[in-house]
């Protein structure tokens, strides 16, 4: 958890004023996290930093009767289900209650309440791209609702934390963890990027196309390609 915080504050918090070489210093314009991998996110006010990325995001994964996970490459309306948790979540010292939920909306669907603090059953052989290993399994009711709404048999699992291992890449980043997301445990992206791509689209895109963690602002388009 440490490397992850060091960076994030050697990268955003280095003081203020101009970055290198008289670069505009960046802001941060937005916090977001996405509770179940592949689906809406939500954009907070603060998160705390863990050893995975901020707290909450991707802990959750949608797995097929397989164990594989689904994302929206495969399942395009995992775009349209909605995640809630509550507020006090992203305190830094918060811990759930019997009564603490993961809300979960979708179009045509009852909302879904799965409990924060419930006991769980394991799930083995769950995959996410190049990992396997096993996971906390979120129950029969939460499995009834992804099949009814997916239309094939799926259930809701969660990151297994305090047991299982999940490196980065190490041709990529070294030394660090993740939990379900795709590579890193940040991602960022600057609305300066945003704005220069869509002076070159027909029609603009938002930024939750491309699901980013951190939303900056204040520097120049595609700064952040050259950030370490």
């Amino acid at each position: 958890m440490e490397k992850a915080a060091s960076f994030l504050s050697s990268l955003l918090g280095g003081g203020g004023g101009d970055g290198p070489a008289g670069e505009p210093a960046a802001t941060v314009a937005s916090i977001l996290v996405y509770p179940i991998k592949s689906c809406r996110g939500v954009s907070v006010p603060q998160a705390p930093v863990t050893s995975t990325g901020f707290r909450w995001d991707r802990q959750w994964v949608v797995v097929n009767a397989k164990g594989r996970a689904l994302t929206q490459r495969v399942e395009p309306r995992m775009a349209l289900v909605e995640t809630e948790l509550p507020p006090a979540a992203f305190d830094e010292d918060w811990q759930p209650t019997p009564d603490s939920c993961l809300v979960i909306r979708a179009p045509w669907m009852d909302t879904l309440k799965v409990p924060l603090a419930a006991e769980h059953a394991t799930l083995d052989d769950v995959s996410v791209w190049e990992w396997s290993g096993s996971a906390y399994d979120e129950g029969p009711e939460a499995a009834e609702w992804l099949s009814a709404y997916f239309g094939k048999p799926s259930r809701l699992v969660r990151f297994k934390g305090e047991s299982e291992i999940r490196p980065t890449n190490p041709e990529y980043a070294q030394g660090y963890k993740i939990a379900f997301t795709d590579c890193f445990p940040f991602l960022i992206a600057s609305q300066g990027s945003l704005d220069a791509l869509n002076e070159l689209l027909k029609e603009p895109v938002p930024i939750n196309r491309f699901r980013p963690n951190i939303l900056v602002d204040g520097c120049h388009p595609y700064a952040e390609d050259l950030w370490k």
